[in-house]
């Protein structure tokens, strides 16, 4: 199935790499304007050259999604390249491993109130946009206890749970609220990409309780992201989908 999104407006936070990437060339694919920000210049110079390689242009800007202050500036800016916006895809993450403070405040900090900064400054124009939608990357780790990476399963649960309480209080402003929960997911330079080299017990152990016997792509959950932003989820609000290939089953 093709999505048409001419004429739309998206941002992407945190879209350089990955799912996020996957969801920017997604959108732009389909005909919407895009922006996209994250820490990387290197990442998101990429980005745009492999955009342009492909006739697409997109609007990108280096930003710190844990820094409220970098998050403002940046949105300014994009709000006003793309003279509106109808859709916010939040997809940035410090993946805090350790049970530690540090661990804990990048993933409150970029994870959580990232997210919930973005959404608070965009909402004012996402309400004079009919069909307007937020999607908040969260993940499986959300849904079950993990001493591996406790602090960023504890946030994308808080962030998946924002997610309906933002879409209720949205709902009498037409404004649609999702999340997408992905399971592990392998690129080059991921997390996984980087466990199959330096930990191949670790990946093979995740790999074999997938029960297609793989780990998603990226563009698998962005086809995801598409949809919930389509009129064909018009009717579709303050869930959280899961998209691991049958992961949390096994």
């Amino acid at each position: 199935m093709q999505f048409d999104f001419n004429g739309r407006r998206v941002i992407v936070a945190g879209g350089s790499k990955g799912i996020g990437r996957a969801i920017a060339l997604g959108f732009a694919r389909a005909g919407a304007r895009v922006s996209v920000c994250a820490r990387g210049e290197a990442a998101l110079d990429t980005l745009r050259e492999d955009a342009a390689g492909d006739g697409l242009a997109l609007h990108t800007a280096p930003c710190d999604i844990g820094d409220k202050a970098s998050l403002e500036g940046y949105l300014e800016t994009a709000l006003a390249e793309l003279g509106g916006l109808d859709v916010l895809v939040n997809c940035a993450s410090a993946f805090g491993r350790d049970d530690n403070e540090d661990g804990w405040m990048r993933s409150v900090e970029v994870d959580l109130m990232g997210t919930v900064r973005a959404a608070h400054l965009c909402l004012p124009h996402l309400k004079q946009s009919p069909g307007a939608t937020i999607i908040n990357i969260a993940s499986i780790a959300a849904l079950h206890a993990s001493t591996r990476t406790a602090p960023y399963a504890a946030i994308k649960a808080a962030v998946a749970h924002y997610t309906g309480s933002l879409a209720v209080a949205m709902a009498p402003h037409g404004v649609r609220v999702n999340g997408l929960a992905p399971g592990s997911i392998e690129f080059p330079g991921g997390v996984w990409d980087q466990a199959r080299q330096h930990n191949p017990d670790l990946y093979q152990r995740i790999r074999g309780g997938i029960p297609f016997g793989r780990l998603g792509t990226p563009e698998e959950v962005a086809n995801v992201a598409l949809f919930l932003a389509s009129d064909l989820a018009s009717w579709i609000t303050g869930q959280t989908l899961v998209v691991d290939g049958g992961q949390v089953l096994s």
